[in-house]
């Protein structure tokens, strides 16, 4: 709970110190922005957040993105797919894509650095094949699909109008649902459990492998979706390089939200204000005028102090506990 209530306590400052020092931050469109862009990698980062929670890392996580992105346009204008049959597949195909890596994973005993490192290049060179390395797009049809991606709802507030997109609305709806599978289930429960400790969990009746597969399948179907998702609201994919990087920024959203790269531990909540407050730096950046190159240096950054902060955190609870030893001793008279 402290670590949550740190993460938020950091959000409100970088939000408060933005709006001070810059105008337009609060501006409507700036707003609505922010948000479509929050809940676009609030997506991603939520499928992250249960490999890593569960003691696993997917490195794959940007070639997915591109390669639903431009599987999605390729099944609805190239092959004359309708969207209640193209969007299913795209979102099948990337569940057997988690289901592939937590196999390898479990039964063939490989390392999840070498199996999704395997799958970043792999599913970026399918992506470059089926197109043809041609860019991919909708073009001028499927306008009521990427126009319910693009639409918003309204929000009055002091007289101004701010316009909450559909696609904040639908990563607050999906981190619901990651919260109650996480806190309020069996499921959730046996994740955190393999995370902090897959042999005791093991010994403990957790069938581990259906857990760890059960987290990649997870990843790799957000994946998808936030995929087809930018793809919709981009309308424009170049399938040698969207999505690049993308895994940084789950990633990065998922440790500056409290999730520890050991595994066993992490919050949706903490997860949703890692991911707006990568976007608040990004957005800040931005708007006073410093080199847009510096976007990656902010995400190594934001790397590092969550694992020294989680490294801290380890380190002060190891102590707390000694203490708490040496003074329950000196209670009941021993040296």
């Amino acid at each position: 709970m402290t670590k949550i209530l740190g993460i938020l306590l950091a959000l409100v400052l970088v939000t408060v110190a933005t709006a001070w020092n810059t105008e337009s931050f609060l501006t409507p469109y700036n707003v609505k922005n922010l948000l479509n862009w929050i809940g676009l990698f609030g997506v991603i980062s939520l499928g992250a957040a249960f490999v890593i929670i569960g003691g696993g890392i997917d490195l794959s996580i940007g070639s997915v993105v591109g390669l639903s992105a431009c599987l999605l346009p390729w099944l609805l204008v190239k092959q004359g797919l309708s969207p209640w049959v193209g969007i299913p597949l795209v979102l099948a195909a990337c569940a057997a894509i988690g289901l592939l890596h937590g196999v390898l994973i479990t039964f063939v005993k490989l390392q999840p650095f070498v199996v999704t490192l395997c799958g970043l290049l792999c599913y970026r060179g399918l992506a470059r094949w089926f197109t043809d390395d041609k860019e991919m797009g909708f073009g001028q049809g499927f306008t009521g699909l990427r126009d319910l991606v693009k639409s918003s709802v309204n929000l009055p507030i002091g007289g101004t109008v701010y316009y909450i997109p559909t696609t904040f609305l639908l990563m607050v709806a999906l981190a619901l649902a990651a919260a109650f599978l996480l806190n309020l289930t069996v499921a959730g429960r046996h994740l955190k459990a393999v995370g902090r400790n897959e042999q005791a969990a093991r010994y403990s009746g957790v069938i581990t492998p259906r857990v760890v597969i059960f987290s990649y399948v997870i990843c790799s179907t957000a994946a998808g979706l936030g995929g087809m998702l930018f793809a919709l609201d981009l309308n424009s994919v170049q399938p040698a390089g969207f999505g690049n990087f993308y895994e940084l920024y789950a990633i990065a959203a998922a440790v500056i939200g409290g999730c520890s790269l050991r595994g066993g531990e992490g919050s949706v909540l903490g997860v949703v204000a890692g991911v707006a407050i990568i976007r608040l730096l990004f957005n800040s950046i931005n708007l006073m005028g410093f080199p847009s190159q510096l976007e990656f240096a902010v995400i190594g950054l934001v790397i590092l102090a969550g694992v020294l902060a989680d490294t801290a955190l380890l380190k002060l609870a190891a102590w707390n506990r000694r203490r708490q030893e040496r003074l329950r001793a000196a209670r009941d008279g021993h040296p």
